[in-house]
């Protein structure tokens, strides 16, 4: 039976996730599969992998075939290097011990890298929040400028508004006067 390791998509349209599946490559591609081994979600950044490292080793050492992307997902996560490390110990070009330092050397290697990138990402979407948050504060310090002029103007006209009725208030009493003191002389003229 040809047996490949593969992927079984999963998730809403446009959103998908899969399963890292070992089945008979003559079964549908969401159909029936011998064994999960794994997931692989590619809409995070880094694409999140969960991996049993051990069972994909031993299904790979069995001979199941990985597609493309199963292939480089394994090459990610170590195990065909683990089956090249095997292969020269079988060689007797090393021994066991040898493989396992070398092994764990690349996985070290490897992680650091993960994290390096995952705090380069956080890093840049801080940058970028404060990026947006310095434009933002800009913005609302230039709105609050111009509210505080437009008020300004808007409190000096109501001030010479006040003091024009002052004004016309002290005017209007001597005129007054004025006005009843003329139709008193006119009255006597006439």
């Amino acid at each position: 039976m040809p047996v490949k390791m593969r992927l079984a998509r999963h998730g809403r349209k446009r959103y998908a996730y899969y399963h890292i599946v070992v089945a008979d490559s003559r079964s549908p591609r969401d159909g029936r599969y011998i064994e999960t081994i794994g997931t692989y979600n590619p809409n995070s950044n880094p694409a999140t992998i969960n991996l049993d490292f051990d069972k994909a080793y031993n299904w790979l050492t069995n001979g199941a075939q990985p597609t493309d992307t199963v292939k480089a997902i394994l090459s990610y996560k170590g195990v065909l290097y683990k089956k090249h490390l095997m292969g020269g110990v079988k060689k007797g070009a090393f021994d066991m011990a040898e493989a396992e330092r070398r092994l764990d050397n690349w996985m070290t290697e490897k992680e650091a890298k993960i994290q390096a990138k995952i705090d380069r990402l956080a890093g840049d979407a801080d940058a970028e929040v404060k990026k947006q948050m310095a434009a933002e504060a800009k913005v609302k310090e230039q709105k609050l400028a111009a509210i505080a002029a437009k008020n300004a103007e808007l409190a000096a006209e109501a001030k010479a508004k006040r003091d024009a009725e002052r004004a016309a208030k002290e005017v209007q009493p001597e005129a007054a006067d004025e006005v009843e003191e003329a139709p008193e002389n006119e009255g006597a003229e006439s």
